[in-house]
């Protein structure tokens, strides 16, 4: 696929908190904050998907693209650089330019709100006082001089005269409203007459500035106009986070990106990634590659996504990234990253738990191949959702494609995604092409909410007594009592389980059990198999997902899962390592970690637990032990042999020596 120079990546508008006036492998590495002991191991959390069957009444623009949205009651405004619009496939064309509104629940695009721009809108705010603002790249509204920012009656797209808000000169690319703040980003060098550079902030009922915000990016990347690209603001009001092609914020050195004390005056904080330095591709064709920012739902986290083309690891190209909020000092880098293997993400947004991500990507979890599916890639066209808590991708994939539902003259594929939000409706969409989902949405649509589905976090026994379960033979398998520190040898017993006859590598996943398998045929010659688990029974086995044939967990000596990733060791090597797992989908990650441990041989273990904050291990020569387990000490001894424990010598009965070993609650 041929790279793309892109336009601007025209702001997404205000986030769904202040949306509607109703009258959480991955190519990763280990967040290391300067000031902290221990790294953060997100835990998967619930999360709600929206349906990935676009609604049927969405009306349709017809050339641009669609770059912001808003709603207000039922009516769902629409801002991009489009000209015309209209209502279905077969309908006439509308002369619409920039602005529309439709209704929500029936798609009628509005007859009375008939606002006329002269320039693109690049977002959309739903204001106090019942306004719509809009920012963007025009100099006259209705006729009248409104350069670059103005606030409309929602009802017939009137000028609203007393709001006072505008940007002299300098587009607006991002607003963001937080209570009865509004943060403005762009190209403007003044706002209501007074100096500010790339950011501002108004009152947003009145449009006048404040004055006590004083925070301005300057200095161009590559010898180009200083901008700010996109912005967010934490639910608590207290964090900005900035993209753009900036080098510097308040005359600090903050390379494309930047975090913003709100608290009080505000003033920027001691935080800055070197990971957006170095170049991706070449400065001609990606001036800046921070493309969309967003925080999570508590603010202690959040996520960037890139263009930008070859140069990764080096720097955070073509990736989507996530931060901690509060961490800091210099050379910050990410808790996780999810490489596209050198496609462009444009726009990212968080929604009940869930990160969605568009742009013209075809795979994700693709840090070993440039423009083609390497191990590891998740096929995911143009649109996708991944999880918090690791960055992999969920199994939500609905493509931005319009199969053979395309109108004539229409496109199936366009360079940009400019806009993913969350409105009440659902999670709304603006690229530059016409098809999604296998149907034809021109330039715009909505996933609804109705249809979508929970995900439900999956981990192993939380319990710290319960059964270690071990392979005895072929199909039986020796269930013995285990309180998390001394073994119940005598109460043994063992059980048929035919449908894991020749099982390898074990873990358990709540009502799931996993285990590696040999397979002729397959192009490792092994597979990872899934079955159900009911605490007793071993349920028939089926392939876990084809999205894995190029993994051989043959190699697997043992294994647990935990948090959304599976630790192992393997043969040959003496290490403790992981990579991250998806339950949903079963999903496995590209890239494989090593944890730093002390003492323990890692060469001679032959199956793995974890139990209530233990690592239970067999070994070569049939003894099991137990070692307390941290994976957030990462940064210094996540497993220290010193405190590892003897549970039993292996005995006639009992050897553990086998990979296929698990601990279940019955």
């Amino acid at each position: 696929m041929p790279r793309y120079t892109l336009s601007w990546r025209f702001a997404r508008p205000h986030r769904w908190r202040a949306a509607a006036i109703a009258l959480v492998t991955v190519a990763a590495v280990l967040a290391v904050p300067t000031t902290a002991s221990a790294v953060v191991v997100p835990a998967p959390e619930p999360a709600t998907l929206v349906s990935t069957d676009p609604a049927d009444q969405t009306p349709h623009a017809g050339n641009g693209e669609a770059r912001a949205f808003a709603e207000i009651g039922d009516t769902v405004y629409v801002g991009g650089s489009f000209t015309k619009i209209r209502q279905t496939a077969t309908s006439a064309w509308i002369s619409r330019s920039y602005l529309f509104a439709y209704d929500r629940m029936t798609g009628t695009i509005s007859t009375t709100f008939l606002p006329v721009l002269d320039g693109a809108v690049n977002s959309l705010i739903a204001g106090p006082g019942g306004t719509l603002i809009v920012g963007g790249a025009f100099k006259n509204v209705n006729t009248v001089s409104r350069r670059n920012l103005v606030a409309l009656d929602p009802s017939t797209g009137m000028i609203v005269d007393s709001w006072a808000g505008r940007s002299d000169g300098g587009t607006v690319r991002d607003l963001v409203l937080h209570g009865n703040w509004l943060y403005a980003a762009g190209a403007f060098n003044w706002l209501n007459g007074t100096a500010h550079s790339g950011l501002g902030r108004f009152d947003a009922t009145t449009g006048e500035i404040d004055p006590t915000f004083n925070i301005n990016t300057s200095v161009g990347r590559h010898g180009t106009s200083m901008y700010a690209w996109t912005i967010d603001v934490t639910p608590d009001g207290a964090t900005l986070v900035v993209g753009g092609n900036f080098l510097y914020v308040n005359d600090l050195p903050r390379n494309q990106i930047a975090l913003v004390d709100l608290t009080g005056t505000p003033s920027v904080i001691d935080w800055s990634s070197e990971k957006f330095v170095a170049p991706c591709a070449s400065p001609a064709s990606f001036v800046h590659y921070v493309q969309d920012v967003r925080f999570g739902a508590d603010g202690s986290w959040f996520v960037v996504g890139t263009n930008g083309g070859s140069g990764w690891p080096a720097a955070y190209c073509d990736a989507l990234v996530r931060f901690e909020t509060a961490h800091r000092g210099a050379n910050q880098v990410a808790t996780w990253v999810n490489y596209t293997g050198n496609d462009t993400i444009t726009s990212v947004e968080v929604a009940d738990n869930i990160i969605y991500l568009g742009g013209h990507f075809r795979w994700l979890n693709n840090p070993n191949a440039s423009d083609q599916a390497g191990n590891g890639a998740v096929d995911r066209l143009g649109v996708a959702a991944v999880t918090p808590a690791t960055g992999m991708p969920v199994n939500w994939n609905p493509r931005r494609s319009g199969g053979s539902n395309l109108p004539a003259g229409t496109s199936s594929w366009g360079s940009s995604v400019p806009v993913l939000w969350r409105g009440n409706a659902g999670l709304y969409f603006g690229h530059n092409s016409d098809g999604m989902g296998n149907e034809y949405r021109g330039r715009l649509g909505v996933f609804p909410t109705s249809g979508g589905r929970t995900i439900t976090p999956k981990n192993p026994p939380t319990a710290g007594s319960g059964q270690l379960h071990l392979n005895v033979g072929p199909g039986d398998v020796a269930r013995v009592p285990f309180d998390g520190t001394a073994l119940d040898a005598a109460s043994a017993t063992v059980v048929s389980q035919p449908n894991y006859t020749g099982a390898g590598a074990t873990w358990l996943v709540d009502d799931r059990i996993y285990w590696s398998r040999t397979v002729a045929g397959t192009p490792t010659g092994s597979r990872i198999d899934v079955s159900l688990f009911n605490g007793t029974t071993i349920g028939g086995s089926w392939e876990a997902s084809g999205y894995n044939d190029w993994f051989n967990p043959a190699l697997l000596t043992g294994a647990f899962f935990l948090d959304g990733r599976l630790y192992y060791t393997r043969s040959g090597a003496n290490n403790l390592y992981y990579r991250y797992f998806e339950i949903d989908g079963n999903y496995l990650g590209a890239t494989e970690f090593v944890l730093p441990t002390t003492g323990v041989t890692w060469s001679a273990v032959r199956g793995m637990a974890w139990v209530d904050g233990r690592i239970v291990y067999g070994a070569t020569n049939g003894s099991l032990s137990s070692v307390p387990f941290d994976p957030t000490l990462a940064l210094t001894t996540a497993v220290d042999g010193a405190e590892s424990t003897l549970v039993a010598a292996a005995t006639p009965e009992l050897t553990w020596s086998t990979a296929s070993m698990f601990f279940a609650v019955p």
